[in-house]
């Protein structure tokens, strides 16, 4: 299994040692598409409507600016359940 397929259904924050970093019943999740957190999902259970409309800026070591970075993501037009990639910040 490549590392694409390693992430893809896995929960964005989903512990590496999981057995199970998959998602779970009863929870809202958002698809991110594009960027270094392509494919994972996004637990937005308990977000609010302005929560969701605002996107969200997620922590991650592996976008453009390394260990500290932040890769943003929003809701796709049409599609409010896959969140597109609209670049890293530092």
């Amino acid at each position: 299994m490549d590392e694409e397929e390693f992430m893809r259904g896995r929960v964005y924050g989903a512990d590496h040692d999981d057995p199970d970093p998959g998602p779970r019943p009863g929870r809202a999740y958002r698809e991110l598409v594009a960027g270094p957190l392509d494919g994972l999902l996004l637990d937005v259970t308990g977000w609010t409507e302005e929560e969701l409309a605002d996107g969200a800026a997620l922590p991650t070591e592996i976008g453009a600016h390394g260990p500290g970075g932040r890769a943003h993501y929003g809701p796709r037009t049409g599609d409010p359940a896959r969140w597109d990639w609209a670049g890293d910040t530092p």
